[in-house]
């Protein structure tokens, strides 16, 4: 399958590891194109990010085992954009 973009709810400790850190561990993962790291929350002890990953062909487990690598924690997949192109999302008027 080819994944074009994943979005991720992580966690990570206030104090480590940093948010440069994570995204530089994202970064060098194979066929990685571009990182955008969201903080999404902050509380007394951890810090909540919304990650997005572009690129062709990602790995989400070699992704997994980057951010883990620094000591953060992946909750979700939060999206998920497979095949030829990514398709944008569009918000439905009710």
């Amino acid at each position: 399958m080819n994944i074009r973009r994943l979005v991720l709810d992580v966690d990570k400790a206030v104090s480590r590891p940093s948010v440069i850190d994570i995204a530089k561990a994202i970064e060098e993962s194979p066929n990685v194109e571009g990182v955008n790291v969201t903080v999404t929350e902050i509380d007394i002890e951890t810090v909540g990010m919304e990650i997005t990953i572009e690129g062709q062909k990602l790995n989400y487990d070699t992704i997994v085992k980057a951010i883990e690598s620094t000591g953060a924690v992946v909750h979700s997949v939060d999206e998920l954009a497979t095949g030829s192109r990514v398709v944008e999302r569009v918000s439905r008027k009710r």
